[in-house]
């Protein structure tokens, strides 16, 4: 049977039993059908990565086809023996084949007289296959077991070794030393310095454990004449994961600037962008590059400043239940992008989590039936069924932005409103039947109404084009493992807007720190948000104020209507018990 016959009989076997209708199946079938020939996807991953259908559900079902039996079927935990077990079985197993299980997600289930059992989040694929022939074991089994479970139990009994950290261990840097009092630095001392030192093994540990580890950004700062500190940002907040002493910064910047496609190396005078591609655990991670110079203690050396930010795709977001909105502003922002035509708007300072918001939605509204066009600058993720626009020198912001209305658009998403043009384009979009998608930098929700008036945009078309302004922050989330209750002061709490009466009922909890967290009392984050709906009041107050926007009746308004202050959706979160009172301080303005 060929490849595109067994497709469409396990395809028939899934609609016969429900689990996916005929149309998402022609659909999917009609995905694989366009992908490349060196393509590996398969069916089940085409449903639950093209159609959103759940995950869980489909390689259960498949896994049934191909008589997988399925293991921990009715658990979100793996016991504890298990995890022993499982531990022990990846111990004793030869290191190449752990490594390569564990890309394919699949682990040493059950060992036992010479049998060996494996379980694999997506049975089906057969380069599990190739790797349990190259087993001594007289019996293999394969078997399901969920995606979630499956990562959950390697995160807790697989240590990814980092080969290129291995090898800083073994590099003398005191054969590196340098004059303290040397002020210029030539070309070919820093290529003899890279050539001593061992430094591609620095800057390539440093991207694959920034992956590992959950990094948004890196930062690459000279911090001496013979020193850089190299620092992660993780869950917002940056530390400091590696000095490197003895060596020139300017060195360990050549490196980097070797590495990063559409930069110059021997330019230090003015800022530049590139970007780097790698294959980190499988997986093709990009990490976009920014340089720029900067004043150290000795002027006539050129130092830099380099921040990287990673772009990781298994980070898309494509299910909005899964962005945690609180119910109105859900409510809310549902009803916005399912209207046929106006502007959405996410606001929020730079990593406030507005791109992850957007791709969300957009991914929630995209169909093949509809033409899907998207300006950024640059490009952070790619968005499946959608066509971004490449930013570049032949073609410009502007000139894209000019040109979009002449390429036929249902949905658009205007990666900045920055200028009067690019506002004035959006809300003409918005205003001749596209669904528009577009940030802004303002504080709050209400304070985007009179930024638009500001920027130029008359009163009548920000009420007629406007569905939803919302504001957003990201809060860390307090470490599950050591988090502890405790009673604020009531005036600090009643200082956020909790009554005496919440005050009673909350149990409040702060920070304390663990080895599982890095010593913080926090570990991920979560995001409150202000849902600022367009009513009919809402557009008929804009409307009447004419020149005179006022952004207390509007957030008055928006109030008595049910919307969340950002501070408000923060005291939600408080009483879930996600976070601290500190942390919603920290990140949010009095109401």
């Amino acid at each position: 049977m060929g490849k595109i016959n067994i497709r469409r009989h396990i395809g028939d076997i899934l609609v016969s039993k429900g689990v996916v209708t005929d149309e998402q199946l022609q659909e999917a079938l009609a995905i694989l059908e366009e992908e490349p020939e060196s393509s590996s996807r398969r069916l089940g991953q085409i449903l639950y990565q093209e159609i959103g259908l759940n995950r869980h559900i489909i390689m259960r079902e498949i896994s049934k086809v191909y008589a997988f039996r399925e293991v921990l079927p009715d658990t979100d935990v793996a016991p504890d023996d298990i995890i022993d077990h499982i531990k022990n079985n990846v111990e004793e197993l030869p290191e190449d084949i752990i490594d390569d299980l564990v890309h394919h997600k699949a682990v040493p289930f059950q060992r036992t007289n010479g049998a060996l059992t494996i379980a694999a989040a997506d049975p089906s694929d057969p380069n599990i296959q190739t790797i349990i022939n190259r087993l001594t074991f007289k019996q293999t089994e394969l078997v399901y077991c969920n995606y979630e479970l499956v990562d959950q139990i390697l995160s807790k009994v697989y240590e990814q070794k980092n080969e290129f950290l291995d090898l800083l261990e073994e590099i003398d840097y005191e054969e590196t030393q340098i004059d303290q009092g040397e002020e210029e630095v030539n070309e070919e001392e820093i290529d003899a310095e890279i050539n001593q030192s061992m430094l591609n093994s620095l800057v390539e540990g440093m991207l694959v454990e920034s992956v590992r580890q959950g990094v948004s950004d890196l930062h690459i700062i000279p911090s001496g004449p013979a020193a850089t500190d190299i620092r992660f940002r993780i869950d917002g907040k940056l530390q400091l994961w590696y000095q490197q002493n003895n060596v020139k910064p300017e060195a360990i910047s050549a490196v980097i600037k070797d590495k990063t496609r559409n930069v110059d190396r021997f330019e230090r005078d003015s800022s530049q962008d590139g970007f780097i591609q790698r294959q980190i655990d499988g997986y093709n991670i990009r990490y976009r590059v920014s340089i720029m110079p900067i004043v150290g203690n000795q002027y006539d050396r050129k130092f830099e400043s380099i921040v990287i930010r990673i772009l990781d795709d298994r980070k898309v977001i494509r299910d909005l239940d899964l962005l945690g909105l609180q119910k109105n502003a859900k409510d809310s922002f549902v009803k916005s992008i399912t209207q046929p035509s106006g502007i959405v708007i996410i606001t929020g300072p730079t990593g406030s989590g507005k791109s992850t918001t957007l791709v969300a939605a957009l991914y929630s509204v995209i169909d093949p039936t509809k033409n899907v066009l998207t300006i950024e600058e640059p490009v952070e993720y790619i968005i499946e069924g959608a066509r971004q626009l490449k930013i570049s020198a032949s073609m410009s912001f502007d000139q894209s932005i000019r040109g979009i209305l002449r390429h036929d658009p249902d949905i658009v998403l205007v990666g900045e409103m920055r200028d009067l043009k690019t506002a004035s384009v959006a809300i003409k979009l918005a205003n001749t039947g596209h669904l528009t998608f577009s940030t802004l930098h303002t504080n709050d929700a209400p304070s985007a109404v009179s930024r638009l008036f500001k920027m130029g945009i008359e009163p009548f078309l920000i009420a007629n084009a406007v569905n939803l302004v919302m504001a957003q922050r990201l809060i860390r989330r307090l470490c599950k493992e050591c988090k502890e209750e405790f009673q604020p002061h009531p005036e600090v709490a009643k200082g956020i807007g909790f009554t005496e009466e919440e005050i009673e009922t909350t149990t409040f909890y702060k920070a304390v720190g663990c080895e599982k967290c890095g010593e913080t009392g926090f570990k991920g984050r979560s995001a409150i948000h202000e849902a600022l709906y367009f009513s009919k009041e809402l557009k008929e107050l804009i409307l009447d104020a004419g020149d005179d926007i006022d952004e207390g009746a509007i957030k008055k308004l928006a109030i008595s209507q049910g919307m969340l202050t950002l501070r408000g959706s923060g005291r939600e979160r408080i009483k879930e018990g996600i976070t601290t009172i500190e942390e919603i301080i920290a990140a949010t303005i009095e109401d």
